[in-house]
């Protein structure tokens, strides 16, 4: 089957969709190990080569201790005797140093072995290397481990953890180097020393990597969950302005269609009352005027009787006109509601339908004292008034009743009466009142409804208390 290439933006994005916690887990974890390892041979190298000096200097000068009066002036003698090699024999094979030491050398300068408690390397040249040439330059070099010289094949044989040293032979009124000493020493209790002093180290490092990574995770996870709480918070901020704006683009666009439908009531309400104006009032003055101009008024020779009765009927005519002028403006002026509370609101528009009806009207109201903004009020006035007028004139203001009620948050107002209802569909465009209670009533946030049939019809209109308080 063929492999599934991984693009790197794929992985870039599987990265970036991560918390913060998680890629710190990842990536810190993986400096912090990679940190370690590196502290750690570090660490563990600079321990090793301390170790290392340190006991090296020491069996160096024990070593040197116990030779040093043996060896004859080498900056005189290029060539041991047999009574040294003896004593050297003697004095590296028994005691102390026979136990210690597995193998020793004495170089002179040119490479050659002066002395070798193995006889086949005396007298033989080999190549200076490198830590010879330091010994030679007054400085002590110790290798653990590191048996790569050719002349050293049986140390290499041996198996045993040894402890290679070259440490350099001065004369002692000089202080000049004449010769270095190599010497491989038995290296067991060294070897449990580093590898435990090694184990400290690399516990030391994990130890303190540990406790950092888990001082950083803390506050990165801290931090983590502080961003993810204030982006979650910002999201549902975010969502709940995108929910505002919504409401707000759907506010203002029934703000704009209640601007135009109020324009155009405003010129329907206007054609009415000129239309009422004209056929009502201004028909009584045109016939009064007319009867102005009657020779029963000005010809001399009709009778008293006959003239005072065309002035009486003219007098009638002109009052008739001043009436229906003044019911006409009771309809347009509203009564002083701006310190009224709701129940007096509702009883004066039910009064005033009464009294210009002559109808009964049954009010219900809530005991619920309620604080409503003059604009609420005066859509309550408007409401009852329009929707009482409407069910007089379409439904004969049969039961007529009025009901406030309180749900909630919300005052609801019901006009209802038991006439033989309409077809909502059949007037809604010819119907001035309705469109305009409708706008009045979602002007200011509230919902309207009609339910009508052959029982009767139901208007209703309700606003929120918390609404109009604001408004």
């Amino acid at each position: 089957m063929g492999q599934i290439a991984v693009r790197p933006h794929d992985l870039l994005t599987r990265w970036n969709s991560q918390s913060l916690a998680k890629q710190f887990l990842l990536a810190g974890g993986l400096v912090s190990v990679g940190a370690m390892i590196l502290i750690g041979a570090f660490v563990a190298g600079l321990i090793e080569a301390a170790v290392t000096r340190n006991s090296a200097a020491a069996t160096a000068l024990y070593v040197d201790s116990v030779i040093a009066p043996i060896l004859p002036d080498m900056q005189t003698n290029q060539i041991l005797g047999d009574t040294v090699t003896h004593a050297l024999d003697e004095t590296l094979g028994q005691g102390a140093l026979g136990s210690r030491l597995v193998s020793f050398r004495l170089w002179r300068s040119d490479g050659m072995v002066l002395y070798s408690n193995d006889k086949r390397l005396m007298g033989k040249h080999f190549a200076v290397n490198d830590d010879l040439k330091t010994a030679f330059a007054g400085k002590m070099v110790a290798n653990f481990n590191k048996i790569d010289d050719v002349e050293s094949k049986a140390e290499r044989a041996s198996g045993k953890p040894l402890l290679e040293i070259y440490n350099p032979v001065l004369q002692p009124w000089s202080g000049k180097v004449v010769a270095v000493s190599e010497f491989y020493e038995i290296a067991d209790d060294f070897q449990h020393s580093l590898d435990q002093a090694r184990l400290r180290s690399w516990l030391a490092v994990a130890f303190f990597t540990l406790a950092f990574f888990l001082v950083l995770s803390a506050i990165v996870f801290r931090g983590s969950k502080t961003i993810d709480r204030q982006s979650r918070d910002l999201k549902q901020r975010v969502s709940e302005l995108s929910g505002l704006l919504v409401q707000n683009k759907t506010l203002h666009a029934r703000v704009q269609r209640a601007s135009q439908r109020a324009a155009a009531l405003n010129e329907s309400y206007l054609r009415r009352i000129g239309a009422d104006l004209h056929d009502g009032p201004a028909q009584l003055m045109a016939f009064a005027a007319l009867r102005l101009d009657s020779d029963m008024l000005i010809d001399p020779a009709v009778p008293d009787e006959i003239r005072e009765r065309e002035v009486m009927a003219i007098k009638e005519s002109l009052d008739e006109a001043m009436r229906e002028i003044r019911n006409i403006c009771n309809g347009l002026v509203l009564p002083h509601i701006e310190a009224a509370d709701l129940p007096e609101i509702l009883q004066w528009a039910v009064k005033a339908h009464e009294y210009h009806t002559g109808s009964s009207v049954d009010l219900s109201i809530s005991s619920t004292p309620l604080q409503l903004e003059p604009s609420a009020k005066i859509c309550i006035y408007r409401f009852v008034q329009e929707a009482l007028n409407n069910g007089f004139r379409h439904g004969g203001g049969i039961k007529q009743r009025v009901a406030e009620t309180l749900r909630g948050e919300r005052v609801i107002i019901d006009v209802a009466d038991s006439g033989p209802g309409f077809d909502p569909a059949a007037i809604r465009h010819a119907s001035i009142g309705l469109a305009g209670l409708k706008d009045r009533v979602e002007s200011l946030g509230g919902r309207f409804t009609i339910e009508t049939s052959e029982r009767g019809t139901r208007v209703r209109m309700s606003l929120s208390i918390n609404s109009t308080e604001q408004a």
